[in-house]
C-alpha cells in the first residue's frame, strides 16, 4: 500500500509512538484521525500536523460502543479507512505482592482492559470497515498493526501485569491475520523494546543513561521516529502480516 494514499487512525495519537506515527504518515501524504483520551494535547498536536490532515477524535479504547462510534465518525472526515495503528496503552506497573497488599485485581484489570481488550476492540471495528474497501493491489484491503512490547517476552518483576497485557497482543496476531486473509486485511504488531517517550522524560537523567547502557547496539533508547519507520515500511510492504517484529536494539530484559 502506498502510503501516499493511507487514511488512517492512530490511537494514543496525540504524544509518544502514535504521535510519531502519526508524523511519518502525514509527511508521507497520508492523512490521519488521531484516537486519544488526551485532551490537553490534541490541539498541540493537530496544529502541528496541519488540519487539512489531522484532526482529533476523543474516544476510549475499551468501550465498545465508543470505538464503533468514533470510527465511523474518522472514517467518514478521513475519507475512508484502510490503516488502523493502536499506540494506546499504560504501564500499569506493580508487583503481585506488594510491600502493604497484594496487587488490587483492579490494577490488573485495568492494564489488561487498556493495552490488550482495547487493541482487539479497536482492531475489531477497523477490520469490520475495512471488508468494505474496494480491493487494491495483491486484493489488500486494509492493514492494522498493534504495539506490543518486549516486556511480552521477558517481563521483569512488577510487570505481571502489563506484560500479560502485550502478551495477549503478540499472542492474538497471528490467529486474526489468518482470519481477515478472507478479507484482505494484514495484521502485525511491533514489539519495541525501550524507547524514549514522554514516560522516559519523567525520569532522572542519571535513569535514562543508565537505561541507554543498557541497550547491546547502538548504546542509546530507541527513537519514536524509528518506531515510526517500521510502521510505515509496514503499510508499503504487502508480505508482513501475522507476526510480531521486535525493534529493541537487541536488549533483553533483566528480571529487575
Amino acid at each position: 500500500m502506498e502510503l501516499r494514499n493511507i487514511k488512517a487512525v492512530v490511537t494514543g495519537g496525540v504524544s509518544g509512538l502514535g504521535l510519531a506515527v502519526a508524523r511519518r504518515f502525514v509527511a508521507s501524504g497520508g492523512k490521519v484521525a488521531l484516537l486519544d483520551v488526551n485532551e490537553d494535547k490534541a490541539a498541540s498536536a493537530v496544529a502541528e500536523l496541519g488540519e487539512e490532515n489531522a484532526r482529533f477524535f476523543r474516544v476510549d479504547v475499551t468501550s465498545e460502543e465508543d470505538v464503533v462510534s468514533v470510527l465511523a465518525q474518522a472514517r467518514e472526515w478521513l475519507g475512508g479507512l484502510n490503516v488502523a495503528m493502536n499506540c494506546a496503552g499504560i504501564l500499569g506497573a506493580g508487583r503481585v505482592l506488594g510491600r502493604e497488599a497484594p496487587m488490587p485485581l483492579d490494577n490488573f484489570s485495568k492494564t489488561v482492559m487498556v493495552n490488550l481488550v482495547g487493541s482487539f476492540n479497536v482492531a475489531k471495528a477497523a477490520a469490520n470497515l475495512m471488508q468494505q474497501n474496494d480491493p487494491q493491489k495483491d486484493n489488500e484491503r486494509g492493514v492494522i498493526i498493534n504495539t506490543a512490547s518486549i516486556a511480552a517476552y521477558e517481563g521483569q518483576i512488577g510487570q505481571a501485569a502489563y506484560s500479560a497485557s502485550k502478551g495477549g497482543v503478540v499472542g492474538m496476531t497471528l490467529p486474526m491475520a489468518r482470519e481477515f486473509t478472507r478479507i484482505g486485511v494484514r495484521v502485525m504488531t511491533i514489539a519495541p523494546g525501550v524507547f524514549h517517550t514522554p514516560m522516559v522524560d519523567i525520569m532522572p537523567e542519571q535513569v535514562q543513561k543508565a537505561l541507554g547502557e543498557s541497550i547491546p547496539f547502538p548504546k542509546r533508547l530507541g527513537k519514536p521516529e524509528e518506531f515510526a519507520d517500521l510502521a510505515a515500511h509496514i503499510v508499503e510492504n504487502s508480505y508482513f502480516n501475522g507476526t510480531t517484529l521486535r525493534l529493541d536494539g537487541a536488549v533483553r530484559l533483566e528480571p529487575k
